[in-house]
């Protein structure tokens, strides 16, 4: 669906009734990466209303020159807040960049946000600064990567830690298309302007007490772990788990685990939510 005004044109898919989870996805892919992901998992759980949006600059969501920082992306994002959500409470899923984001939204709506889902969260906007592992490539089917074009298997196996042929038809169904849709030099200009990190700091906004969970990969070579763990603080009822054999397509490499712990959040966020 594709909703306009005079401030903000975006897209998005929603899927269920109930309270609402707002979903967003990380640089460069589009809402189709985290319903490919998070719908075969809430799908299964009654009472929840999923909002997966595109943000500006990728998948049928336009950019706008208005946005040229990470404080006008933010913006950009209360804003579909405002037009589709206003005043409701809701829960918050982010992914990469989606997680700089979701972090940053709780600047403003912490108190109406019941629950925090990161996931490969990006922590430290400029990549120069993280303290990221080298790629590692834990299984690797031969015949698979021989069957496919070399720029699509450039581009699959260049952060991809299990490379297998179920990862593969996932990647390129979720992944690859939307690549395709995103506007490069769009996010490019944003980070060439040194607009990428928030204005703000992140570090000084009150811890998030609500029921949270971190999920990042062991081998994650654009986002890292050890970052994340520095978080804890700031979230002080979050759940943080790094796995093995997980990169930053940790939702395609260990989607059993993944399904599992996102259960487990939601379990907690409705305990908090009764006891309230």
């Amino acid at each position: 669906m594709l909703y306009s005004d005079n401030n903000i044109t975006f897209n998005y898919e929603e899927a269920g009734t109930g309270r609402p989870i707002l979903i967003l996805h990380g640089n460069g892919p589009d809402h189709t990466m985290m319903m490919g992901c998070m719908e075969p998992i809430i799908s299964r759980v009654e009472g929840y209303r999923r909002i997966y949006v595109d943000l500006p600059g990728m998948g049928k969501t336009p950019s706008a020159d208005w946005i040229i920082s990470s404080d006008d992306m933010l913006r950009a994002v209360e804003m579909m807040i405002e037009t589709l959500i206003p005043g409701e409470r809701f829960l918050l899923v982010g992914q990469s960049y989606g997680g700089y984001l979701a972090r940053g939204l709780l600047r403003n709506y912490a108190d109406l946000i019941e629950g925090v889902f990161l996931l490969c969260p990006c922590v430290i906007a400029e990549m120069a600064d993280r303290e990221l592992p080298s790629h590692q490539v834990m299984f690797r089917d031969n015949q698979l990567l021989d069957e496919l074009t070399e720029a699509d298997r450039e581009e699959f196996t260049s952060i991809t830690v299990v490379q297998s042929r179920q990862v593969w038809e996932r990647y390129n169904t979720e992944i690859i298309s939307a690549l395709q849709l995103a506007d490069v030099h769009f996010m490019q200009r944003i980070k060439e302007s040194g607009g990428y990190p928030f204005s703000f700091d992140l570090e000084t906004l009150a811890p998030f007490t609500k029921p949270s969970l971190i999920l990042t990969g062991r081998q994650d070579s654009m986002t890292g772990f050890k970052d994340a763990w520095n978080l804890l603080d700031a979230y002080p009822h979050a759940a943080f788990s790094v796995l093995d054999r997980a990169g930053h397509n940790l939702h395609l490499e260990q989607e059993e685990l993944l399904g599992a712990m996102v259960i487990e959040w939601l379990n907690r966020v409705k305990a908090g939510i009764i006891d309230n």
